[in-house]
């Protein structure tokens, strides 16, 4: 998997898992009294998770695969569900994504330590590389924890990543929420077993493009176009 190339959105440190975190490593040059120290020290870097200094929630992220994301093809029914924006609106999805615009989706939650900050900066930087184009494109981040995602979380969340107002956070019941993930087939049975998927529509109507994996900007932006210029 190919790293991902905006440092300023990425935390500054790796885990054992080979992705950045923005846990605060210290003593890297400090030197160990005996060899015994240096094993233990090992054994305990090894065996910690990955996490952030404020998170709430620990997850460990899955590692990369070697023949990069999985993409497919794909035909979702969008469900009769009424989310809360991040803006605080109550909304149809339905309507969310059929307002003409391409929808590009994720879902995540704002105490995730893992792949959600890690799909969000992806989402920052593909946003950033459309330049004016981004206008056009409706991105979409569905929270898998709505009892703890207030649409005023979200907002926060989302000024993190300097999310401009074609990026759109939702929340809502948890049923809602579950209903969305089943409609999408990222419903896992929790927040702590999700997986990192991307969906991309180019138009209401039109198949979706699946993306399973963490994707790096550039290829989202080639995935984008490809799908535009296929409809």
């Amino acid at each position: 998997m190919n790293q991902l190339s905006d440092p300023a959105l990425l935390p500054h440190t790796r885990c054992p898992t080979g992705y950045l975190t923005p846990a605060a490593v210290g003593g890297r040059h400090r030197k160990l009294g005996s060899l015994s120290a240096l094993a233990g020290l090992a054994l305990l870097v090894l065996a910690a998770p990955c996490v952030s200094a404020n998170a709430a929630d620990t997850l460990s992220a899955p590692a990369p695969a070697a023949s990069g994301p999985i993409t497919s093809i794909r035909e979702y029914a969008v469900p009769a569900v009424r989310l809360v924006r991040d803006d605080g609106k109550v909304v149809s999805l339905a309507d969310e994504m059929n307002d003409g615009r391409p929808i590009v989706l994720n879902f995540i939650f704002t105490t995730c330590t893992s792949i959600c900050p890690m799909m969000s900066s992806v989402f920052a930087q593909f946003d950033r590389r459309l330049g004016a184009d981004a206008a056009k494109v409706h991105l979409m981040s569905i929270s898998l924890d709505p009892e703890q995602d207030t649409p005023a979380r979200l907002l926060e969340y989302a000024r993190k990543f300097d999310a401009g107002r074609e990026w759109q956070h939702y929340t809502g019941t948890q049923a809602a929420s579950i209903a969305a993930q089943r409609a999408f087939d990222v419903y896992r049975g929790g927040k702590m077993s999700h997986v990192a998927v991307t969906l991309m529509r180019a138009a209401p109507g039109k198949p979706w493009l699946r993306i399973e994996g963490i994707v790096t900007p550039d290829d989202l932006v080639r995935n984008y176009r490809e799908l535009l210029a296929a409809r």
